[in-house]
């Protein structure tokens, strides 16, 4: 064999999985972490390390959608992602920690056992969630990485903000989900983080396009994504985004990287009043179903055999299971039953259908629409605690809507308030991630 077909073997990541220990040790954003991670083939990913979100599966890595009802679960195969990642030369570097699947916006809904990510400019303030880990280690790591996340109402999106990393989430449909964790399953989605613009753009390249398995992946001709194209954008900033209960700074610093950019004033009155309660509305309802495999029976979490099906389930389910996962099955199951399924759950679908068309029709005037990522820079860990359940959820109005639509985003880098990372996103039509992208290298 020659010296060019095993150089990508031999290509050390011995110095990045180092670097992820000790950033690993003091802040926690690994569930997993390689010794020795390795690139399979040569490709356009060769020299970099990618990080895997916890809900995405790899081959014989325990992948538990940092929940413990899935402790110990090894997939026996890898998620269509990680297959392109391999073949076109990436090494895994690990798994990376996450609220469990996927339910929060700060990463702190985690497993017991679990250690809560620190946010890499503040350890006294979240990372964001439901991907911290992923954004937490994207800004501390100075090895070439890539991290491969997913979201669902803006778990790529939040954490981007609060770390102050780019993080993609494209169209639902564009990148297969085969091998990802359910969550909500009409709405999850596999997206990218990294720092650098262009390494978000070759990451969605390789992942993207059709796959047979994903029975709602799209058949579309493939975009090349590195590829520079237009630098002249129809803006609109959605005035409901910018009002009170959002920090100056935060406002500020949008409209500093918008400076030398024309942009009109536009509303989304539909998916500011009513996309937090669609979104949980809709996507507890599928994950309770979804959540209703998990049983102690085939993989995951279990214990000696004991009493009849039923008993043995509850006991499972009561004990692996955290307080937020039991809170969000039993409000979807809710939603689901006979009597509030018309209610709730259908009328949120309709609700949907009525938001995608509130989208639609400014997409028919304008290219990106942009909003703050989050109202906020990253809390601190003493205030979560004391928000509600319902303050919680409030936290996602910016990010919800274009998840529920399905819609391709961008959270973008915008500048620091008092030490922190502040972000703002863009959003285009469906299938319009180069616009995106391009948008993006503009601001830079």
């Amino acid at each position: 064999m020659t010296q060019k077909e095993t150089s990508h073997q031999d290509m050390d990541f011995s110095e990045a999985a180092r670097e992820a220990e000790r950033i690993n040790q003091d802040y926690h954003y690994f569930l997993h972490l390689e010794k020795h991670p390795k690139a399979e083939k040569k490709g356009r990913l060769s020299g970099y390390a990618v990080s895997v979100k916890d809900c995405i599966c790899v081959k014989g890595m325990e992948s538990r959608a940092g929940s413990r009802i899935l402790s110990g679960f090894a997939p026996p195969y890898d998620a269509a992602v990680i297959e392109k990642v391999r073949e076109e030369g990436g090494a895994i570097l690990g798994k990376t920690s996450q609220d469990v699947f996927g339910f929060g916006s700060f990463n702190v809904n985690i497993s017991k056992g679990d250690k809560l990510p620190l946010n890499p400019f503040d350890k006294e303030r979240v990372t964001g969630g439901s991907s911290g880990g992923a954004a937490g280690v994207t800004q501390l790591l100075s090895a070439k990485h890539i991290a491969l996340s997913e979201s669902t109402g803006g778990s790529i999106a939040c954490p981007a903000s609060y770390c102050g990393v780019y993080g993609l989430t494209p169209t639902y449909g564009l990148v297969s989900r085969y091998g990802l964790m359910d969550y909500a399953t009409s709405m999850d989605k596999i997206g990218v983080m990294a720092k650098d613009l262009e390494d978000v753009a070759l990451m969605l390249d390789i992942i993207s396009g059709y796959d047979k398995r994903d029975s709602t992946s799209a058949k579309r001709a493939k975009e090349d994504y590195t590829k520079h194209g237009r630098n002249r954008f129809r803006i609109g900033v959605v005035s409901e985004s910018i009002g009170n209960g959002v920090m100056p700074k935060v406002k500020s610093n949008l409209f500093d990287k918008l400076k030398g950019h024309a942009f009109s004033e536009v509303s989304l009155p539909l998916v500011f009043r009513h996309g937090v309660a669609t979104y949980y509305l809709i996507s507890l309802s599928e994950a309770s179903t979804n959540l209703a495999k998990y049983c102690g029976m085939r993989y995951g979490y279990h214990e000696a055999l004991s009493g009849n099906f039923n008993e043995y389930f509850s006991k499972i389910r009561e004990e692996a299971f955290s307080k937020e996962e039991k809170r969000r099955i039993i409000l979807g199951t809710f939603a689901r039953m006979s009597g509030y399924r018309d209610a709730y759950y259908l009328k949120a679908l309709k609700v949907r259908t009525k938001m995608i068309e509130e989208y639609k029709s400014i997409f028919r005037n304008l290219d990106i629409i942009v909003t703050p990522t989050m109202p906020n820079i990253a809390p601190r860990f003493d205030e979560i605690s004391k928000l509600s359940p319902l303050e919680n959820f409030m936290m996602d109005i910016m990010t919800v809507g274009p998840n529920i639509a399905g819609l391709p985003h961008i959270s973008i880098p915008s500048g620091m308030c008092d030490g922190l990372p502040t972000g703002f996103m863009a959003i285009a039509d469906h299938f319009q991630e180069k616009k995106l992208i391009d948008f993006a290298r503009g601001l830079t």
